[in-house]
């Protein structure tokens, strides 16, 4: 019989978890203050270096804020906490052969949804932001800087429309991790094609047709990714 390999528990990964414990129960809210560490290795028979290990770990959970001197506070985990926890990993991710095509995909099938739902569910002031929106990145075409801020203000308003936190989280780390992809093909002078895709979205949208929606979102983003691969296969 072949042996198997049985991984001890360190001491700090026992803390961790029974804080955690307490923190998802109630017994410590979002703001309060958890036990010095002195108490804390009272507490749990424990020295300091396994309290600090376990308060770290809680940190990088975004359970608990670390200040120097100060006790750790219990904090509320946020989807922009989340996914900024993957930035790391998606630097890598986007940098392996078929990164960028992969996260161009997501991007595409994360947005295409968003226009669907907001054709069928954008309410007046909602139509009202996306036109806003809409006549910003008009009246930046040929500002390169300014054209960027608007292009992403057009697709945030449609993720703000689901009233969702974690898809505007979302929405912002792909404006992060593919912003390269943006520069790139608006630096080759698209302004005038992005600003017809978005009027083309914007359109659908209010004519609260998903299928036409879904079909806008999808030919702009098939172009925006047609159009960076082009450049940058031909440098």
């Amino acid at each position: 019989m072949a042996t198997v390999a049985i991984r001890r528990r360190k001491l700090y990964e026992d803390v961790a978890e029974h804080l955690e414990r307490m923190i998802q129960d109630g017994s410590y809210a979002p703001s309060d203050l958890l036990p010095s560490e002195r108490d804390l290795m009272r507490q749990f028979g424990v020295g300091r270096p396994a309290i600090r290990e376990a308060l770290f770990h809680l940190r990088k959970m975004g359970l608990v804020e670390l200040r120097s001197g100060e006790r750790a506070r219990v904090t509320q985990p946020t989807p922009q906490f989340v996914i900024s926890a993957l930035s790391g990993t998606t630097r890598h991710m986007l940098a392996a052969p078929g990164g960028v095509q992969n996260f161009q995909s997501a991007r595409s099938f994360f947005e295409t949804g968003l226009a669907r739902y907001a054709a069928s569910h954008a309410t007046k002031e909602d139509l009202a932001d996306l036109e806003a929106a809409l006549t910003a990145n008009q009246e930046a075409i040929g500002d390169l800087k300014r054209f960027q801020e608007t292009d992403v203000g057009f697709h945030y308003v449609l993720a703000v429309i689901p009233r969702n936190p974690i898809f505007i989280a979302i929405h912002e780390a792909l404006v992060e991790w593919l912003l390269e992809q943006r520069k790139t093909t608006l630096r080759a002078g698209g302004y005038e094609i992005a600003y017809e895709a978005h009027r083309a979205i914007f359109e659908a949208v209010a004519a609260r047709d998903p299928d036409r929606a879904e079909r806008a979102m999808h030919e702009h983003l098939n172009y925006v990714a047609r159009r960076y691969n082009e450049i940058v296969g031909g440098e």
